[in-house]
């Protein structure tokens, strides 16, 4: 039996006979060994929780946007940065993220409030949730796993908790502020179960910064969209969610977003406990913790303030709000939202992105509007030749439970090239350097395995030779994909690759090099 079976039978066998989680959890805990290493509440000893070799060598994840907004799923089409850039003082409310349709409804003057009128008349936000019901009658997780495993996924991301507050779990936590505001159905166990019977790792994202069941304000702009947090009751809340999907789930990945809402002793206790009981489960960097001048920014004020630095810096740069964000004091990996590192990186990152332009179903997007299936793919090749992950999102529909065809199509074709490319990327650290480029102008991303260089042209090339710009490279080459042998010849500083067979116009062949 694995460790992760083995705490996953004991907690299942206690909380059958009635005892309490924690209980459970102890227990579970004190039966496995895996680690020697007690994490404590500090930023040194938390500093040096390894990134597991999991999550180095697993590219390719899968982000779920799914919950009560995908049933309406509905968004007026743009880009983010273009409304940040042409109408700040209203983007939060006119953006093209489905998923925020609660915010954007309370205003009536906003594509989706008139949406909502055409179609729903009257009915509440909280309407949603029985038809959200109704729909998972229609939900097969075990399909769903079938295909992130045949995409090339290692792990999956669900979002148990978005910041419309509604949670994918039957959870013991009440939400003050409104009734049955969590799933009958265990969207997340059963979510959990299938994907690891494929092999793969689990992981949540939860919205411990905003949290619109909490905070009803309406929020038009980024700046107070950031310092929405809410006080009260809801920072231990949140933690105690984040400790019952622990406790719950073992969960490999917490993903937390935009910001967290307590302070940073209380948060590095709940890393620490996370770590112990979950020795390979990694943290990203959306953590920020409330700290004095936090607080400061959670007034009109304050948040008016960091609207007109942002409106200065847009126009300074209007690539801003595609640069990371400063590092906090603790994190397993970064994330960057939708855009790419340009080199290296010494620290484990993590590209999430949609194939549309929301992350959650978004019915007014047709094929046209998502990205090609290449374009991801090469979007892949690039992250892990930089020591990154793509973290790959879908939306599926609300009222059925389903993954639109657009989507699954993607996932379909990328599944294709990896599975008998998965070599190149899998379980491969960055080389010296990660890019070069062929004299017919394709992209080249370069990628290592022990003594094995990939060299992956992002294109798609054809003839019996490829001349690579730049590039000094000896040893043993063969295509990946049929082990067909290739000769490699250096012409001064260009490195020139013989084909036995020609290369037909297929996307992105692998030369596969075994250095003496």
């Amino acid at each position: 039996m694995s460790d992760f079976s083995r705490r996953w039978f004991m907690k299942s066998a206690f909380a059958g006979v009635g005892l309490s989680a924690t209980c459970g959890a102890l227990l579970a805990r004190a039966a496995d060994a895996r680690s020697p290493v007690v994490y404590r509440p500090t930023q040194q000893s938390l500093n040096s929780h390894p990134v597991p070799n999991w999550f180095q060598d697993g590219k390719l994840g899968i982000f779920i946007h799914w919950g009560l907004y995908s049933v309406p799923g509905f968004a007026p089409k743009g880009s983010l940065n273009d409304i940040l850039a042409t109408d700040y003082d209203r983007a939060m409310v006119i953006n093209p993220y489905a998923e925020d349709y609660w915010n954007a409804m309370k205003d009536p003057s906003t594509p989706t409030a008139r949406f909502h009128r055409e179609h729903y008349g009257n009915l509440p936000y909280q309407g949603f949730r029985e038809k959200f019901q109704e729909g998972l009658r229609q939900w097969d997780p075990h399909a769903w796993a079938s295909e992130f495993r045949n995409a090339g996924a290692s792990y999956v991301v669900l979002t148990a908790k978005y910041a419309d507050g509604y949670c994918l779990w039957p959870s013991r936590i009440r939400n003050p502020n409104e009734s049955n505001w969590a799933s009958q159905r265990d969207v997340v166990g059963e979510l959990a179960a299938a994907v690891r019977a494929q092999g793969m790792r689990f992981g949540v994202y939860y919205s411990g910064g905003i949290d619109w069941s909490f905070n009803r304000d309406v929020v038009r702009t980024l700046g107070h969209y950031i310092n929405s947090v809410p006080g009260g009751d809801f920072p231990a809340y949140s933690e105690a969610q984040v400790r019952e999907l622990i406790d719950r789930y073992d969960v490999d990945v917490l993903w937390n977003d935009i910001v967290w809402c307590t302070d940073q002793p209380t948060l590095f206790r709940l890393f620490a406990d996370y770590y112990n009981e979950v020795p390979e489960g990694v943290v990203n960097d959306r953590w920020t913790a409330v700290t004095e001048q936090s607080l400061q920014l959670r007034t009109e004020q304050g948040w008016g303030y960091m609207d007109e630095m942002f409106k200065q810096r847009l126009k300074e740069n209007p690539d801003f709000f595609a640069e990371s964000p400063p590092a906090p004091p603790h994190c397993d990996f970064r994330t960057p939202e939708w855009v790419q590192f340009k080199e290296i990186k010494e620290k484990k990152w993590e590209v999430c992105r949609g194939m549309g332009s929301s992350w959650g179903y978004n019915r007014e997007e047709t094929e046209k509007d998502y990205t090609s299936s290449q374009e991801l793919l090469f979007s892949l090749i690039d992250a892990a030749s930089k020591n990154g992950n793509m973290l790959l999102n879908i939306g599926p529909r609300g009222d059925d439970a389903q993954i639109p065809p657009e989507q699954l199509k993607r996932l379909r074709e990328m599944g294709e090239w990896l599975r008998p490319n998965r070599a190149a990327l899998y379980g491969t650290r960055p080389w010296t350097r990660a890019e070069a480029v062929t004299t017919t102008g394709d992209a080249v991303r370069i990628t290592e395995s022990g003594r094995t260089l990939n060299l992956i042209v992002c294109g798609r090339p054809s003839g019996v030779e490829l001349r690579i710009k730049d590039l000094a490279v000896s040893g043993q080459a063969r295509l990946l994909t049929d082990g067909s042998p290739i000769t490699l010849t250096q012409s001064g500083a260009d490195l020139i690759l013989g084909f036995g067979k020609a290369l037909t116009g297929e996307l992105a062949p692998v030369i596969s090099i075994t250095r003496g």
